[in-house]
């Protein structure tokens, strides 16, 4: 009966992919969103010479 068990329990986190693409998302998300503080000057600096560059055509 333990080894029934055991096997299961081994078997339940490893056979549950959804769960880790789910992190690997969320991990991702989270990298995104630090780059994006890191680097938020020369980002709003690069959309707003876009605008300006768009507006005097």
């Amino acid at each position: 009966m333990f080894k029934k068990l055991k096997g299961k329990i081994l078997k339940s986190p490893v056979g549950n992919k959804s769960g880790m693409e789910m992190v690997q998302v969320a991990i991702l998300i989270a990298i995104a969103v630090i780059i994006g503080l890191i680097f938020k000057t020369e980002i709003t600096s690069f959309v707003n010479d876009t605008f300006d560059s768009l507006q005097d055509f």
